[in-house]
């Protein structure tokens, strides 16, 4: 754990990923602390520098100086940030968290560059069950004695806890590691903080963004369960109404943890909004931030990316593998499985011919390949052997490969960006047809033109 002091608020953090990456901010929801992150934060901490806050009043930091409201904790969060990072920032909400960081982002859009909300708590307007069941006993907790005498009771056979979590937080048929449920359950009922659930339960409803979201520049991906009885649907609803740049996710059999409920589908959305590699492939790539952006840069101007929004140049790039060829190198044979596609990042590549067996001939070069130029594609989608020998041209060469099982883990993950992809090839490739055919068309102009000529002379003669 790493401790801020904020303007004289000490406030805990949980600090993972890379040192110098791209700052992630992580907000947790009401009655719950960092811990809220733990599925996602191995994925972002691949790309990111990741901070996961305890709220003041909430996990391991002191309560706030003052009552908490939505807009006070947004402005902690947005001083963090100015002290942590110079640039924008990744945001990620939950419940609460949501609230707050949709707060931060319509006063300071400047500070984030993308945001990720989970179950976000839009209006403030908990559902009926919520308010029914919940309520009375925020309202009790308030009372130190009372609290402490309701975490003794907990403890008892008389505790009613889980009747009033269960139903409320995960989906029916969803399932939740018992370790995971018995934290977030420990994080609801931690002694001491009674006073800030209660004051938090009144500062969401007066933190109600309803009207206000079309205001919002920030790109940003709200993921929701489906069967969420904490934070209704309603406000699905009025995110979709009111903020249609948003890109809205349902998850179904899933209720208001969809990170723990579903977490595969929830990283799979999450890796698709921020270009994270998929978990198949991820131990495999080079996760160095600065190179990965240039690759994204470069992608811009390839057959295969060209039309490509910068989100999925960034999923794409994510994938491919950096590698180096010498002069004249082997890079692929005839007759190997096309397990891999190869773009050219820079000099050339040297597509060859292989003389058959004993036939007597010498080895014909083809073509030559240059920067963002895609060779092996055929092979690959085609899972057929290589028609001809691929070797690094005199300066040697640089490629960008994407392998089989990367293609597959990206066309389970998002079919729409491979189908782009595929798209692009094909019309790379008509292009590279008509050229083609202009040229031996063009060959046969000059050859009858030549052939002409010579008859001319000869005549003369």
């Amino acid at each position: 754990m790493t401790e801020f002091d904020i303007e004289g608020q000490r406030v805990v953090v949980q600090e993972s990923g890379l040192a110098r990456g791209p700052l992630a901010v992580l907000i947790h929801g009401w009655a719950s602390s960092s811990f809220t992150w733990n599925p996602l934060l191995p994925a972002l901490s691949r790309r990111y520098r990741c901070l996961a806050i305890d709220l003041p009043g909430f996990g391991h930091s002191p309560a706030p100086h003052q009552p908490p409201t939505i807009a006070g904790y947004a402005e902690m969060v947005a001083r963090l940030i100015e002290h942590e990072s110079d640039r924008a920032v990744l945001l990620l909400g939950h419940s609460m968290g949501g609230q707050i960081a949709t707060t931060l982002a319509l006063r300071y859009p400047m500070l984030v560059e993308r945001m990720v909300l989970l179950n976000p708590a839009i209006s403030g307007r908990l559902s009926t069950r919520v308010n029914m069941l919940f309520a009375p006993h925020v309202v009790l907790e308030r009372v130190p004695f009372v609290e402490r005498l309701l975490a003794f009771a907990a403890r008892t056979p008389i505790d009613y806890t889980d009747y009033l979590m269960k139903p409320s937080n995960f989906a029916e048929l969803a399932t939740i590691a018992p370790e995971d449920y018995k934290r977030i359950r420990a994080d609801a009922r931690r002694v001491g903080q009674g006073r800030t659930r209660a004051a938090c339960f009144s500062a969401m409803k007066k933190g109600d963004l309803r009207g206000q979201l079309g205001s919002v520049e920030t790109p940003t991906l709200v993921v929701w369960g489906a069967e969420d009885n904490i934070v209704p649907l309603r406000d699905a609803g009025v995110v979709a109404a009111e903020w249609p740049k948003a890109d809205l996710r349902i998850i179904p059999n899933c209720g208001h943890w969809p990170q723990f409920e579903q977490p595969d589908a929830t990283r799979r959305h999450i890796a698709h909004f921020l270009g994270l590699p998929p978990e198949k492939t991820a131990n495999a790539i080079d996760q160095d931030v600065s190179q990965l952006e240039e690759i994204v840069q470069f992608l811009n101007n390839s057959e295969i990316a060209g039309n490509l929004s910068h989100t999925q140049r960034l999923r794409l790039a994510s994938l491919l593998q950096n590698q180096a060829y010498g002069s004249r190198e082997l890079v692929a044979s005839v007759n190997t499985p096309g397990d891999e596609m190869y773009i050219v990042r820079e000099g050339t590549l040297e597509v060859w011919l292989s003389p058959k067996v004993d036939d007597g001939t010498s080895p014909v070069r083809l073509a030559f390949m240059h920067t963002g130029q895609v060779v092996g594609e055929l092979s690959l989608l085609d899972d057929a052997p290589r028609s001809a020998d691929l070797r690094a041209g005199s300066a040697g060469v640089t490629l960008l490969v994407l392998t089989r099982e990367a293609l597959n883990a990206l066309a389970e993950d998002d079919p729409a960006l491979v189908m782009r992809m595929m798209q692009n090839l094909a019309i790379s490739l008509g292009r590279r047809l008509r050229l083609q055919n202009w040229q031996a068309m063009r060959a046969e102009q000059l050859a009858h033109q030549s052939g002409a000529l010579t008859r001319v002379l000869a005549d003369t003669e």
